[in-house]
């Protein structure tokens, strides 16, 4: 059995948690990359309790960082093959996380980074019970090699609302993503919004940080307010 996963984490800034944010990290990076959106984020989601675990694998392609799957862009395959193979142990990550803070399936919400986006929304729409949203940056919607569009469809569990950012310079995942990816959950029935950040490359400015942040404050109904 895969290792289980871990990584840093911060309690809510105010109470006990009522619901949880798990950030899943990109390619060669770790948890310790995206755990300071949830500093960032306390102000709209002051009952979230944050966690980002680390990526199950270590890396191929840089010596410190982890992977959910490896990348070798030969195999017009792995990206499915990956999310698959990764799904299991981030599910049971997920599950025991869940009960550590004494929550329901439904107060999850999930927020990638480029492969980690591509795992929120393979696992997220795949949950018996829907996370209460998604948001995803600079990813993509990982579909089977040879789309069977009903056997697919047949596949999502959950229709959570999404909202996906990407960089409108981004050059690592094309923007274009962004559009098959709205297109690809429009089709599926999932609620999806979307933000082209001008002038950013394959990273997350001010701007995505926040309508990531006002997105999930405004499905849990805490606001704190601002366009």
């Amino acid at each position: 059995m895969a290792a289980e996963l871990d990584g840093p984490r911060l309690e809510p800034k105010s109470g006990t948690a009522q619901q949880l944010v798990v950030f899943l990290h990109g390619y060669g990076a770790d948890g310790n990359d995206l755990i300071e959106i949830g500093r960032a984020w306390q102000q709209y989601l002051p009952h979230s309790a944050f966690v980002s675990p680390h990526a199950p694998e270590p890396c191929g392609q840089a010596p410190v960082g982890r992977q959910w799957f490896p990348l070798t862009f030969r195999d017009p395959n792995e990206r499915w093959v990956g999310v698959n193979k990764a799904a299991p142990v981030l599910e049971r990550f997920l599950d025991a996380e869940l009960a550590r803070h004494k929550l329901p399936a439904s107060a999850l919400a999930l927020v990638g980074f480029s492969q980690g986006t591509m795992m929120a929304l393979h696992v997220g729409l795949r949950r018996t019970i829907a996370p209460a949203a998604i948001v995803g940056y600079s990813g993509l919607l990982v579909l089977p090699p040879d789309v069977d569009a009903e056997a697919f469809a047949a596949e999502i569990k959950s229709r959570p609302p999404v909202l996906l950012v990407h960089g409108d310079s981004d050059d690592l995942i094309p923007p274009q993503a962004l559009f098959q990816a709205t297109q690809g959950l429009a089709a599926l029935e999932v609620p999806a919004e979307w933000h082209l950040s001008p002038g950013i490359g394959h990273g997350i400015d001010g701007e995505g940080l926040r309508h990531g942040g006002e997105f999930l404050a405004r499905r849990w109904g805490g606001s704190r307010g601002g366009r």
